[in-house]
């Protein structure tokens, strides 16, 4: 076996005061992005609405939203200490003058350059600019260092990763992204409490459902007045109690008359029963959830089944699942999924009964009985979304570290695995049940309205791409 290739050193290199000459320049180019205000923001605690809050920045005399000001100044600050004088200088005196504001996406190129030396104290000033991609001045000022004496190289400090997650903004840039035909008619069932009422007005404000409320009006209306929503855009069906919302909420879809359901404040065993006491709803296939995550360290949405319906399920159920998933990812845009079938470890062995199975969905997928999708497994959860831990392992495979479907041998391990993705790392999530005739926005008891309104967005995406199928 091949040794493994040293990864190249950086290393910091400075020049001294006798190297510096009159006229010597150095520059640094960098664009800025919402990630660096946002990064600039946590560290520095300067929060000003102008640099973080487009609604209030539009209303200023720049229209919008800009970086701070010492974001440039940093800039300058890093070229000084890192590359000229670089390493062993000392800030003593700055000074800045802000010509123009600096906005997302543009891209500054800074250039130090000596203007003065001071032999006796050591001293350097630098002129100091700061030019956007139209060649206009942004920044100018003058920088007074003391320049180090001797020669410095030093290994280029390694920084932890930095994850800047924000939920809402990437939910809503999801959302932004979707093609979505004019919103589809979807039964709300009974919601009858602030946050799957509240979800349901925000997927309707946001085009993506036509709302038809199925529970009691005067608890519906109650919640809105109470809460200052509104109902306008929603149609309201009269019904006593959460058990006749699910069983009118599913009557419509065999009807065709809705395209989509969402759970609101009611058990999901009530939901699912009368969905399946529908026979125009079935599809001969097994309904199984799948969630989206939007992972903080995983770079693309994941999607997680099954979680939420089927407890311990067998080969044929666990095909289905795959099947459910896999015709969700290609409604999302992803096609040709890469599906990690989930064990404890990534041999198989008759001590675990989900390797055996994993072992067979993939001879499934080799002889056609599962398609639209590359399945690899048993794979552990390391090696199912780590490259790295996939090639210490060993593993040669086009899905490991890669995966876009993560598919779990049975629902406590699943519950388990999406509650630490959310409430651990951070992850933001939606669910939606595939399977029916109708695509079904499932969500927990302890979700809020955003994630409601994202379960919205998913059962919406799964449905257009029915009608289209």
């Amino acid at each position: 076996m091949n040794a493994p290739e040293p990864i190249a050193q950086e290393w910091l290199r400075n020049h001294t005061y006798d190297e510096l000459s009159l006229g010597q320049s150095a520059r640094l180019t960098r664009t800025l992005t919402q990630q660096d205000i946002q990064a600039f923001a946590w560290v520095s605690g300067d929060v000003n609405p102008a640099h973080l809050d487009d609604e209030y920045a539009q209303g200023t005399r720049f229209h919008g939203v800009i970086a701070h000001g010492m974001w440039g100044g940093a800039l300058i600050s890093s070229v000084l200490g890192t590359e000229f004088p670089g390493p062993g200088t000392i800030y003593l005196e700055q000074t800045l003058r802000f010509s123009r504001p600096v906005r997302i996406g543009d891209t500054l190129t800074v250039v130090l350059t000596v203007a003065e030396k001071d032999d006796a104290a050591g001293r350097v000033k630098l002129d100091c600019e700061a030019i956007n991609q139209k060649g206009e001045q942004v920044i100018s000022g003058v920088a007074t260092v003391l320049a180090p004496r001797h020669k410095i190289e030093r290994p280029r400090p390694s920084l932890p990763a930095m994850h800047l997650f924000d939920p809402k903004a990437r939910l809503d840039a999801w959302m932004d992204s979707l093609q979505l035909p004019a919103p589809l008619a979807c039964a709300v069932v009974h919601p009858c409490d602030l946050e799957s009422l509240q979800g349901a007005v925000m997927a309707a404000e946001r085009g993506l459902i036509a709302p038809w409320l199925i529970g009691p009006e005067h608890r519906i209306r109650g919640l809105a007045e109470q809460h200052g929503l509104d109902l306008s855009k929603a149609r309201i069906e009269a019904v006593p109690h959460s058990h006749a919302a699910a069983d009118r909420a599913a009557s419509l879809a065999a009807e065709g008359q809705v395209q989509m359901l969402m759970k609101g404040s009611l058990h999901t065993d009530e939901l699912m029963h009368a969905v399946l006491s529908q026979p125009a709803l079935r599809t001969g296939r097994r309904l199984s959830h799948v969630f989206r995550f939007d992972i903080p360290s995983y770079p693309k949405p994941l999607l997680l089944t099954d979680a939420a319906i089927n407890i311990a399920p067998g080969l044929e159920e666990k095909a289905d699942i795959i099947r459910n998933a896999l015709q969700l990812a290609h409604a999302l845009g992803v096609p040709q999924p890469k599906v990690a079938l989930l064990s404890a470890l990534e041999t198989v062995t008759e001590k675990i009964a989900s390797t055996l199975d994993a072992a067979a969905l993939c001879k499934m997928a080799d002889r056609g009985q599962i398609v639209g999708g590359l399945l690899d497994g048993p794979l552990a959860f390391d090696n199912a979304i780590s490259l790295e831990a996939a090639r210490i392992k060993g593993i040669s495979s086009p899905v490991a570290g890669d995966a876009d479907v993560l598919m779990v041998p049975d629902l406590e391990s699943g519950n388990m695995l999406a509650k630490l993705l959310e409430y651990m790392a951070g992850a933001s999530t939606c669910g939606v049940v595939m399977g029916a005739r109708v695509p079904i926005a499932l969500t927990s008891r302890a979700d809020g309205a955003h994630s409601r309104m994202a379960s919205a967005a998913l059962a919406a995406v799964a449905a257009a791409a029915q009608a289209r199928d």
